[in-house]
């Protein structure tokens, strides 16, 4: 197996269970024997859940989206310097719930941010870290937003229109589209038992091709 570990992104919209399928990753990790580590964004770190306290209240005015932006990178960069570069170099894998394919989706799709900016961002605080292998958990947007709804008190990008949503869900369905090769789109409208048995076929291709030393 490769001694440096991989770094293993779960993505999508509101609703589409990441939690659920997170947990159920790293359990099906940890029993083959993968020293793995979860953590989430924006967090991950002292500093980076007070920024996401910050950025998920409600509040009475307008957050401007390019403060957003600048606050989630800044989460980033103390979290990729704390918590996800160390992990990788130990050789643990990394299971993160949400990177920056949800910030082009959220600030660039969802707010119409210019995506050069966000790219520029992205280059300054990762260099050249990208995840080994992006999971999106894709569900109608009326769906993820009833079960969402469903758990409780909504946060202040929960409280956002379908139609912010939709724009969300096409961004993360047109990266998906242009990197085949790193992502894994994943039916979350089906039955819990169906999507987890497509994540157990991923997580042993992904156990295959480590212990091979091949790219994923």
């Amino acid at each position: 197996m490769s001694d440096t570990g991989l770094f293993i992104t779960v993505e999508g919209c509101e609703g589409v269970g990441k939690s659920t399928n997170i947990s159920y990753l790293e359990s099906l990790l940890s029993n083959q024997g993968v020293d793995v580590m979860v953590t989430r964004e924006p967090g991950g770190t002292a500093l980076g859940e007070d920024i996401r306290n910050t950025l998920l209240a409600v509040r009475g005015q307008r957050v401007n989206p390019l403060a957003e932006l600048l606050l989630i990178f800044a989460a980033r960069a103390q979290h990729l310097s704390e918590v996800v570069e160390p992990a990788l170099a130990s050789g643990r894998w990394v299971l993160c719930d949400r990177f920056t394919d949800a910030t082009y989706a959220y600030q660039g799709g969802g707010r119409g941010l210019n995506t050069e900016v966000i790219a520029q961002l992205e280059t300054m605080v990762q260099g050249e870290r990208r995840p080994d292998r992006t999971i999106l958990l894709d569900v109608d947007v009326s769906v993820g937003l009833t079960r969402a709804r469903g758990r409780g008190e909504l946060d202040r990008i929960e409280q956002e229109t379908v139609h912010f949503f939709e724009r969300v869900r096409e961004t993360y369905r047109e990266r998906a589209a242009c990197e085949p090769e790193r992502f894994s789109v994943i039916d979350a409208g089906q039955p819990l038992e169906q999507v987890q048995e497509v994540l157990m076929q991923l997580v042993q291709q992904l156990l295959a091709q480590s212990a091979a030393g091949t790219a994923l």
